[in-house]
Formats: structure tokens, sequence, C-alpha cells
């Protein structure tokens, strides 16, 4: 059978044409999700939005959240060098960002290329080639305009599976990708991320980095999730409470905390819910 970079069989359904249908549940993956930061080997990557993207203003996945507003897909146009091109998260790699534009035929040429090297494995395992190797992946997919066609194009060694899989994991938003970027989420752990849509995703994200789950769990909670079971229930069963976050505050603040929490007769959770709130509007 055929596997891709991550050792998972290609998914037995997709269409004829490449087209991306629901995936059935993978096998079980031993690899822990989180993994040391790096800062990359090699070029950096100017990213590319995936197959459903749509060109929009700068990714605004950067500020304070608000409600409904909140971006659960790529919000960046293509080609905008959004995580590789930052200084913060790649270093020096940030002034080597690829640019993979997919209407550009010599940067689809070495859109190509990348994934061939991305799919050998030849590239190792450094977070910002995995991304970078993503980008080429979705600039692939835009401009031949289906999985199957991008596989094509990429080359006999490359399937439909792995080109559907990194594509996806290059249209999460800028939050998600920031965290693989710098290694505390895996990229095979992001893979599964992006099977499961809307605010379940950056839930399960966030569940990632606060639970520790592995990468199987994470697969384990994106197929169930899919199948129709709320994200609050399927991480329950991985033993992961939704929205608990372990905080540690300065003794004065702490002080502060629990005297208010004592007085007012409430939890200092509570005190700490709405303190966010009004801060985050």
């Amino acid at each position: 059978m055929t596997t891709d970079r991550s050792g998972e069989p290609p998914d037995q359904r997709d269409g004829d044409d490449g087209s991306p249908t629901h995936e059935s549940r993978d096998t079980p993956d031993r690899e822990r999700n989180r993994t040391p930061r790096t800062d990359g080997g090699g070029a950096g990557d100017r990213s590319t939005d995936g197959e459903q993207s749509r060109e929009r203003d700068p990714d605004p996945d950067d500020g304070r959240a608000r409600d409904a507003s909140i971006p659960t897909d790529r919000e960046s146009p293509v080609g905008a060098p959004v995580i590789r091109g930052d200084e913060s998260v790649a270093g020096p790699h940030a002034r080597e960002a690829v640019q993979f534009d997919p209407d550009d035929p010599d940067s689809l040429e070495e859109a190509a290329e990348t994934v061939r090297t991305f799919a050998s494995e030849s590239g190792g395992d450094d977070h910002l080639f995995m991304l970078r190797g993503a980008a080429a992946c979705a600039a692939l997919v835009r401009a031949e305009g289906s999985y199957k066609a991008a596989a094509e194009r990429a080359g006999s060694e490359v399937t439909v599976s792995f080109i559907r899989k990194w594509a996806r994991v290059h249209d999460l938003p800028r939050s998600v990708r920031k965290q693989v970027a710098i290694g505390e989420i895996a990229p095979t752990a992001a893979k599964h991320i992006a099977r499961v849509s809307g605010e379940a995703r950056l839930l399960l994200a966030w569940a990632i980095l606060d639970g520790d789950l592995t990468v199987r769990e994470v697969r384990s909670v994106a197929s169930a999730v899919n199948d129709g079971t709320s994200i609050e229930r399927a991480l329950a069963d991985c033993d992961v409470a939704l929205g608990e976050l372990e905080l540690r505050l300065p003794p004065e603040t702490y002080r502060d905390l629990r005297r208010c929490a004592s007085i007012d007769d409430v939890d200092p959770g509570q005190i700490v819910t709405d303190a966010l709130r009004e801060y985050l509007e």
C-alpha cells in the first residue's frame, strides 16, 4: 500500500477527479504531537492559499478575537509571506522566503519540484520545510484545479492523498500555522486538524496545546467530530476537558484574585473569564 511521508495510507475515497471527499478513519499513529522548536533549515516560504481559498485582505488572525469573525480558514491572499516570511518565527530564513505563484509557470515548476522533494522525505523533519511543502501543494492545486491534476503535475510518486492532506494544512488559519512553525503542533497532527471545519478546528488545535494530545488522539477526535460527535465529547473521550487551561500568575495577582473570589463568593475561573471577555472584545 502506498503511504505518504507520515506513513499513513492514502484515503481510499477520493473522487475520480481527485476532488475532496469525506476522509475515512486513519490507522493508529504513536507519534507524540509535541516536538522540539525549530527555526527551520533551507529556504523559508511565502504562503499560497488552498484550493477553496479566496483572495482577501492580509490575514486578520493576528489581533483580538471577535466572536463570529474569528477566522477558521486561511485568510491571507495568494503568495503572502505570512508565517515563513515572519522573522519572529523563521528567523533569518524569512528573508529567503519562497513565493509559489499559481499564475507563474516558473513558480509552479519550482512548486512541483518542492513537492517531489517533500514527498521523498529528503527535506527531513524540519517544520518550516513541511509548511513550505504544504504551500507548494496548495499552489499546484490552485493552478491545476484538482488534487488529482496537482498530483500528476508533481510526479508519479506523489499521491492524491498526499497533495490533499498537505494543501489542507496550508489552508489552516494563521494562529494554527504559527504553532506548527514553532514546533508546538506537529505537522502530522495539523493534517488532522485540517480535516475538521468551523470552530471545532480551532478548539481541537488549542486542546492539543493544553491537553498534550498524541497524533493518534488528534486523529481519533477529528474522526469522531466528522462523524457527528461534539468536540467537547470527543475530547472528553481522550480525558481532555475543553476550555481547561493552566495559568501561572504573579504572586500579587494570584493573591488578589483569590481574595476577590472569596469576598464575592465566586469561582476564580469566573473572574478570569469575565476579565478576558472584556479584554478580547
